[in-house]
């Protein structure tokens, strides 16, 4: 395990270059392998998640390659996977073994298994193959919810099911598993999720009609290749964005970074917190991309309820820190998903709080934080969880003393810089 230190700084200035959204790159390669002809997606992100669900399609019979920067998938449909010739390895992925379970649940030539590493085991999946089930899946999980499992083809039919958790996961694997099927599939209840889905079958050839009480998706339909240009990852931009605010004299610009209105809640939240943000769109087919420009100022508590969690759900890490140094109280509900992520995400953050010197309440579904409070450095417990990891190194820059991130190797899931450009932002 590798461990890293990070200090206090003085400054925080720069444009770093933010890495390609994880959500979009995992769909342009799902998407492309299951379309006729060439994808070719730019800026993908080049973490261990995103290798993972590319290693899955290509023990699936895919072809993807590189050549000058760019990623290209040659696709043949799903008919044309293969029989896989060894397990499937999501590794830290739980959003490519879940949006591959709704892929090959109609894939009636293929019996899969797939597995992960020690984290991915722990992570619920009983709550994928439950809708997928009543479809005509045929799933076999270990103790009836965890991986290993086994995907074993079926004929499908659609379904009318409501979604009781805002999952974009769920929610994807349904609709992936609906295209395969005979009839339409609708989908209603929580479905206020991030919606690159639905976005980005359409730009693949794939009529999906969605609007704020259902989603729409009829089975049959065939995937056409296109080329994707992924914008930056919005919940990695947050940590940069979060560096930017506890830094009085700071001076940041990001751009080219997803400005979808579905992962856009932390910037929402930053400005409530009295943080000034301007953007610029620059692009919006298939995703509105943009620029982001920061000015802070003096922080305060806010509250974040159910509603908003699905926009923000990956920066809530983050968030706690901040309220550690706003004036006022900050107080999350409805964010229970937290507890089944990478780790326990509530605990992981209240322990780390707590070791730099904070207070914090914790409750089954959110925290309660009342700042300003004087962090120091401490030994960080990154349980293996990038955002855990990066939310504490931004903590580091204005605590007293330095923080070590135990297991700070966790960061290349999603960003493998990191650390690096951290070290150029204070320098």
């Amino acid at each position: 395990m590798a461990d890293t230190r990070v200090g206090p700084a003085k400054k925080f200035a720069g444009s770093p270059k933010v890495p390609g959204d994880k959500s979009i790159s995992h769909r342009g390669l799902i998407f492309g392998a299951l379309a006729t002809g060439r994808t070719e997606i730019e800026n993908i992100l080049e973490s261990e998640d995103v290798q993972s669900t590319a290693r899955v399609l290509t023990g699936l019979g895919v072809q993807i390659t590189k050549q000058n920067g760019k990623t290209f998938v040659d696709g043949h449909g799903p008919e044309a996977f293969k029989q896989p010739a060894a397990i499937l390895d999501c590794g830290n992925s739980g959003t490519t073994m879940r949006l591959m379970m709704g892929v090959l649940s109609g894939v009636k030539h293929i019996e899969a298994s797939m597995t992960g590493d020690s984290s991915l085991v722990k992570r619920p999946m009983k709550r994928v193959a439950e809708p997928l089930r009543l479809m005509g899946a045929n799933f076999e999980l270990t103790q009836n919810d965890f991986a290993p499992l086994k995907v074993i083809g079926a004929e499908l039919q659609a379904v009318n099911y409501e979604l009781k958790i805002a999952s974009a996961q769920i929610k994807t694997a349904i609709m992936l598993a609906a295209i395969a099927a005979k009839g339409t599939t609708r989908i209603w209840g929580e479905i206020h999720s991030r919606d690159h889905t639905e976005r980005l079958l359409k730009h693949f050839g794939v009529g999906v009609e969605s609007n704020a009480k259902e989603v729409l998706v009829t089975g049959g339909q065939k995937f056409t290749a296109n080329k994707l240009n992924v914008p930056g990852d919005p919940s990695t931009a947050a940590f940069w964005l979060a560096g930017a605010a506890l830094m009085p004299n700071s001076n940041l610009e990001l751009k080219n970074i997803s400005l979808n209105p579905t992962r856009t809640g932390f910037i929402r939240v930053l400005e409530r917190m009295g943080v000034v943000i301007e953007t610029d769109l620059t692009e919006t087919i298939p995703e509105p991309i943009g620029n982001i420009r920061i000015k802070p100022g003096p922080l305060k508590g806010v509250t974040v309820e159910e509603a908003e969690v699905p926009s923000l759900i990956d920066e809530l890490p983050m968030l706690a820190v901040l309220a550690t140094q706003a004036h006022g109280v900050t107080r999350v509900t409805g964010a229970e998903e937290l507890r089944v992520k990478e780790t326990d995400r509530i605990e992981a953050v209240a322990q780390n709080l707590r070791a730099m010197g904070a207070v914090i309440e914790t409750t089954p579904d959110g925290f309660i934080i009342e700042g300003p409070q004087k962090l120091k450095g401490a030994e960080i417990n990154s349980f293996h969880d990038h955002r855990i990891a990066m939310a504490f190194s931004i903590a580091a820059l204005v605590a007293d003393g330095e923080n070590l991130i135990h297991g700070s190797e966790c960061v290349a899931i999603s960003y493998p810089e990191f650390y690096s450009i951290l070290a150029e932002l204070t320098r």
